[in-house]
């Protein structure tokens, strides 16, 4: 069966060539585009590694970068082929690694459609890694004298200003947790035994955040201890200093965050995934014209998408090779 039947003249196979060899150059433009991307990517996860249960979300940058480097490379052959696709001398030396070129593409083509999947699919696991991730980063945030967790507190800190953050959900799960160290608490002082005391695990709890969850767009002097006491502080409803500390939990800052740079990568992987099956539908259609260009050597020739030798012995076929013998001179008797 003859798919997207199509006649070319010498010319247009000239512009064929020509059209395709700057579109090949567009890609491996774009596939070096698509690398950077999959390396940002990369680097803002390992920046919050502490922070993050596990690695799968890391899968995303990991195909990125491996799809950039593959376009690169795919399309820069095109290239290649587009440029010596006019000379009978140079061209042949690509009839076989054609073959090779159009199952990578075909393959690559798939690559960057799971791309734009996986960053929809793996949203609820980014979310959970990341509370898990946090969780833990709360509980340890004390142990700045533990081997493995020294930095722990300076990466919490540093996550709460930057994101304008505080706990997992909300400022509220430092409630539940003991984020002052031992070595810093006085147990002489009848206020630390009293807490420690009416705690069933022995820890010191207070309703209370560290310095990091402070909003500096609070119009008063930052409160950090005793917040869920509205007599403890002239002038103050906690239900109502929505200011005084960051009211978004750092989990839902962190997810918006890193799925708005994942989305940012959907128009750009989209555009390669267009070009690239422009160039791998454009190659197969030159690599049959080139390959009847040099057997029948005529001024008009027909081209199809499917190899023309499916359709051997069809009428038009013998047609044509009869078009061809009467047009030869005859040898003089």
């Amino acid at each position: 069966m003859v798919l997207l039947k199509i006649k070319f003249t010498q010319q247009r196979r000239v512009h064929l060539a020509q059209g395709l060899w700057l579109l090949s150059w567009t890609a491996v433009i774009w596939g070096a585009i698509i690398f950077c991307l999959g390396v940002y990517l990369k680097m803002e996860l390992l920046r919050r590694d502490e922070v993050m249960d596990n690695t799968e979300i890391h899968v995303v940058p990991n195909i990125l970068m491996i799809v950039g480097l593959a376009s690169i490379g795919t399309n820069w052959v095109a290239s290649c082929v587009c440029q010596d696709s006019l000379d009978a001398t140079r061209f042949p030396r690509w009839k076989v690694l054609l073959l090779g070129w159009f199952a990578v593409a075909a393959v690559l083509c798939c690559l960057l459609i799971s791309v734009v999947a996986l960053s929809f699919i793996l949203q609820g696991r980014l979310e959970e890694s990341l509370k898990v991730g946090l969780r833990n980063g709360i509980r340890f945030y004390k142990d700045t004298d533990v081997p493995g967790r020294c930095y722990q507190k300076e990466t919490i800190d540093r996550l709460q200003i930057e994101f304008r953050c505080c706990g997992n959900n909300n400022f509220k799960d430092w409630f539940e947790v003991q984020w002052v160290s031992s070595r810093y608490l006085n147990f002489t002082s009848k206020d630390v035994k009293d807490r420690i005391r009416s705690n069933v695990d022995g820890r010191y709890l207070l309703d209370g955040v560290p310095f990091s969850c402070c909003n500096p767009s609070s119009p008063r002097p930052c409160l950090r201890y005793t917040l869920m006491d509205n007599n403890a502080h002239f002038n103050y409803e906690h239900q109502s200093e929505e200011l005084n500390l960051y009211s978004r939990g750092c989990r839902q800052a962190l997810t918006d965050y890193y799925m708005e740079l994942m989305n940012s990568t959907g128009p750009g992987v989209l555009s390669v995934i267009l070009i690239q099956m422009s160039v791998l539908l454009g190659m197969r259609y030159c690599r049959l014209r080139w390959k009847e260009s040099w057997l029948w050597r005529t001024q008009r020739a027909r081209f199809w998408l499917v190899d023309p030798i499916a359709t051997e012995g069809s009428s038009e076929d013998a047609d044509l090779e009869k078009a061809e013998k009467e047009a030869s001179p005859t040898p003089a008797s």
